[in-house]
């Protein structure tokens, strides 16, 4: 293909007897991560419905004509789509780059990215990896949100934006159309956030196993800042975690987690915090919402019976924990993810 021509887009055509597969578009800057460049691919580039259809179709465009991007590593890649490609996206990612320019050292955006946004339709979610969230920031999109990145950034980012409401300790932070994530690997977590938030936790737990990842990972960004390393000798609370996994429906007192590592409620405690990044408390109601939504989605029991097993004594205690993690009722989560998982189950 010759890389002066201009680039042309389509509308795809729906699949036979099917609905179009939600596009998202990836924009590749100048100095990307290859790593993170892929990640929307290998999420997104598997689920299919029960008829083999595919649930999203991946697009990755640049902001010049088609031709090469240069990444961080010693080779560039050759990108096929124009920023015309943004005009038809359901979803834009902006994965990390170390080639900003204005937009790192200035905050603001180039010529070329501003008329690429120019061309984003209004209510197209957007998303970030990593440094990706300065392009967004320069845009004006994160204005009065909530939003992370790299904790290694975010002194910068917080001084440079500072309209951003920054969280540098968790791995993502879904803010409804605008969704942003820490570095490298967190963006897998937020690709298959999205997954999940769009097809449910079957789907998105069937594409981490194929990608070999926790389909959920616990703590923020705090357990991965660098400390000084702990003895050796010393025990974890990893046991704990996993007495804990198998009794979710009985009550669990933080003492009882203690006493699996034989350690006392203070020490373990504060072992837990440094190894997940949460507090017990935090990571048991984390735990018992992901069960409660596995048996929403994959069985027919009831309300009361499945906020039972899954730990919360009664449904309203569950439907207050479920509202506050996903933003809605247990009940109407069943009736958006009881269905669409069955149509659209990853094979």
């Amino acid at each position: 293909m010759d890389s002066a021509a201009p680039a042309t887009t389509r509308e795809p055509a729906a699949p036979s007897g099917g609905p179009r597969p939600h596009r998202v578009v990836v924009l590749a800057l100048d100095g990307l991560l290859p790593f993170e460049l892929g990640i929307p691919h290998r999420i997104f580039g598997r689920p299919r419905d029960t008829a083999g259809r595919p649930l999203y179709e991946v697009v990755t465009c640049s902001v010049r004509p088609p031709g090469p991007v240069q990444t961080d590593a010693d080779f560039s890649l050759y990108v096929e789509h124009g920023p015309e490609a943004l005009a038809q996206a359901d979803t834009v990612i902006v994965p990390a780059s170390y080639e900003l320019g204005p937009v790192w050292e200035q905050g603001v955006l180039t010529d070329e990215l501003k008329a690429a946004f120019a061309l984003i339709r209004p209510g197209t979610r957007l998303a970030s990896i990593c440094t990706g969230v300065y392009v967004l920031a320069a845009a004006g999109r994160l204005d009065g949100r909530p939003a992370t990145t790299h904790w290694a950034d975010a002194e910068r980012f917080q001084h440079m934006f500072p309209r951003v409401a920054l969280d540098p300790d968790v791995l993502f932070i879904d803010d409804g159309d605008v969704l942003t994530s820490a570095g490298v690997a967190a963006g897998i977590d937020l690709c298959l956030h999205m997954l999940r938030r769009d097809h449910g936790t079957a789907v998105a737990n069937e594409v981490a196993r194929y990608t070999v990842v926790p389909p959920h990972r616990d703590g923020g960004q705090a357990q991965y800042i660098a400390r000084p390393v702990p003895d050796p000798q010393q025990a974890t609370t990893t046991a704990a975690r996993a007495w804990a996994l198998g009794r979710l429906h009985e009550p669990i007192q933080l003492r009882d987690m203690a006493a699996q590592e034989s350690m006392s409620v203070r020490t373990f405690t504060r072992r837990f915090r440094e190894e997940t990044g949460v507090s017990p408390g935090q990571w048991l109601t984390q735990q018992r919402v992901e069960r409660a939504r596995h048996l929403l989605e994959s069985t027919d029991l009831s309300i009361d019976q499945i906020a039972r097993d899954a730990g919360f004594g009664t449904a309203q205690s569950m439907r207050q924990h479920l509202q506050a993690a996903v933003g809605v009722t247990p009940t109407a989560y069943r009736r958006t993810f009881r269905t669409t998982t069955a149509k659209s189950l990853a094979r």
